[in-house]
């Protein structure tokens, strides 16, 4: 009994080689596997991947080629409408575009955005009208007032220069006579000067904030919609204060008022005004903020300085050039 067990043993150990052997065969046949699969794979994405990327390219060269470099495409007419006094050849120069550059390679989102960064500018709109034709239409904002900002003069005294505002606020930089499409009109040196601003916030193409800035500018348009704008004329509104606006006419009049119901102000100062000229007075103080027993203080009609009435302002047309 001993000697067979001794003699299976060897049996045994052999089998076992065998077997181990037999499971390395294969684990190196399946890793081969894997990795020919593998290698065929990124071999399919590779070739996937180049082809896209051939196919992109020759579709740019296409592109390229029928519209983009295609002088059938090239600008031939810039046409610009714009309903304020900026010169269209000014506005061509802004826009950076000129005749022979390709209509449909144009970048009209640049375009749009090199005019909207002219602080006199309100808004643009661009269309392309194949095959040869670029229409620029702009819209311009409509100065109501003016701040006076001080710059220095190299070896001499400080000057001040005047910026406008719009009704929403923003500054807007004086044109250049050279960028007009017409000399300045008369009206635009008797725009009310707002005084009181901090002058930090006063940056061209940005909107001022300050609510007493904003009050100031409604009350200009509700002046300018009122009757008084053809008896009097407001010269200088001033914003320092926090719960008023002091405004000085063109007869010498200080107006104080309140930061809201313009109208219902406006027409009070009508009503006393008119009481005031029954007998031969003019109003040379008065508080509207008030809105019971408004104190006024009067002077001698005769005393007053005439002043023209405000001319109406004209109707904006949008003018074109091409």
């Amino acid at each position: 009994m001993a000697m067979s067990w001794f003699q299976r043993k060897p049996r045994n150990r052999r089998l076992r080689r065998e077997h181990l052997l037999d499971v390395k065969l294969r684990s190196s046949q399946v890793r081969a596997a894997r990795l020919r699969m593998a290698a065929v794979a990124l071999g399919v994405v590779f070739a996937a991947v180049l082809s896209i990327y051939l196919f992109w390219r020759a579709g740019q060269l296409a592109l390229n080629r029928l519209l983009y470099t295609n002088r059938s495409f090239a600008i031939q007419t810039i046409e610009v409408e714009t309903d304020g006094i900026i010169a269209p050849e000014q506005i061509r120069r802004w826009a950076r575009v000129k005749a022979g550059d390709n209509l449909l390679a144009l970048d009209l989102a640049r375009v749009k955005r090199d005019l909207e960064l002219v602080s006199l500018v309100r808004s643009v709109s661009i269309e392309r009208i194949l095959p040869h034709t670029l229409r620029i239409r702009v819209a311009e904002r409509e100065p109501i007032a003016q701040v006076n900002l001080p710059r220095p003069r190299p070896g001499g005294p400080v000057e001040f220069a005047p910026c406008f505002l719009d009704e929403e606020g923003v500054v807007i930089l004086p044109l250049d006579p050279s960028q007009r499409a017409a000399p300045p009109d008369e009206r635009e040196g008797r725009l009310p000067v707002i005084q009181g601003l901090n002058l930090n916030e006063v940056q061209p193409g940005r909107r001022i904030e300050s609510p007493q800035l904003q009050a100031a500018l409604q009350l200009i348009t509700a002046f300018d919609a009122s009757p008084m704008a053809g008896l009097s004329e407001l010269k200088r509104i001033d914003v320092s204060a926090s719960d008023i606006l002091v405004a000085a006419t063109g007869e010498g009049s200080e107006i104080t008022f309140g930061l809201v119901h313009f109208e219902q102000q406006l027409r009070r100062w009508r009503d006393i005004a008119e009481r005031g000229r029954r007998f031969g007075k003019a109003i040379a103080w008065m508080d509207l903020a008030i809105t019971n027993n408004i104190p006024v203080r009067w002077l001698e009609a005769s005393a007053v300085p005439s002043t023209s009435p405000k001319s109406p302002k004209p109707t904006r047309n949008r003018k074109k050039n091409v």
